[in-house]
């Protein structure tokens, strides 16, 4: 039983109200070379691009299949555009967005590298001005919406779910990636970055803000995103881990110093418990 000191101290906890961070979608518009750079460069965006791939293009493929046709795809916040452009060259309809004009033109120059005909409709915009636009062009659904990495830039990240949820057609599938918060203490806890993490809580328990940096501030937990799909009628069917080892070996010896061999383990340990729920970048891919 509380103490009436108890019961006073919890009245003047809940009494105290902190001031709100004012929170808005991200664009990576002024460091598109950067985020390429960055993201892409290297072996990290190799194995991440190497398990969606896997992950994605084995299921659209049985998809088009069922179905007859080649799918109608859209990518939310797509940036480069890496996997829905291969997916255009595999003969889908794709709709391609994000905020940024200049990730866009990059996605483009690569699009236009290819000497086949892509079917291809291109929308700079906030995702939540996209659905004016795409009523604009047709009333269709998706087969496939594709949103990869965008959950952690949102000011309201759950708010996307009633897009996809308007957007999707009757057993489409949601293809949704996103940065797994857990990661990151994991492998500040491995590498004895102990004053990092207690640097990055404040008084409020939020992490603090670091605009320059690409790791996302405001993650959203592998935990709330299960319940949104579950809220809003969807069945997960597959999930995978992306960068499940990689990123917390310091010491590269042995295997990995060869990158065929990384991706090689990266791709056998990503769908396995519970080496999965370790990865960098958590995809799952859901139906309603």
């Amino acid at each position: 039983m509380q103490t009436d000191n108890q019961n006073m101290q919890n009245q003047v906890d809940n009494s105290i109200v902190l001031p709100q961070e004012e929170r808005t979608d991200r664009s990576f518009d002024a460091i598109a070379d950067h985020f390429e750079k960055k993201v892409y460069g290297g072996l990290k965006g190799e194995i991440r691009l190497a398990v969606l791939r896997r992950d994605i293009f084995a299921y659209s493929a049985q998809m088009s299949q069922s179905l007859g046709r080649p799918l109608r795809i859209l990518d939310v916040g797509a940036g480069l555009a890496q996997i829905v452009l291969e997916l255009a060259k595999q003969g889908h309809s794709v709709v391609i967005n994000d905020i940024s004009e200049n990730m866009l033109e990059k996605a483009k120059a690569n699009a236009n590298q290819t000497d086949k005909h892509l079917d291809i409709t291109w929308h700079v915009c906030p995702y939540q001005a996209l659905e004016d636009k795409l009523a604009k062009d047709d009333a269709i659904k998706f087969d496939l919406i594709l949103c990869h990495a965008l959950l952690e830039w949102l000011a309201e990240p759950e708010a996307v779910m009633d897009f996809f949820d308007r957007q999707l057609a009757d057993g489409g599938v949601l293809s949704l990636c996103f940065y797994n918060p857990a990661s990151f203490d994991y492998r500040n806890l491995i590498m004895g970055n102990f004053n990092m993490l207690d640097a990055l809580v404040d008084e409020s328990g939020n992490k603090a803000d670091n605009k320059k940096s690409l790791t996302p501030n405001h993650p959203v937990a592998k935990e709330e995103v299960a319940a949104w799909l579950q809220q809003h009628d969807y069945k997960i069917v597959l999930g995978s881990g992306l960068r499940v080892f990689h990123d917390y070996a310091p010491l590269k010896r042995g295997g990995h110093n060869d990158p065929e061999a990384v991706i090689r383990m990266e791709l056998r340990y990503s769908q396995q418990e519970p080496y999965k729920w370790l990865g960098r970048y958590l995809h799952v891919m859901a139906t309603r």
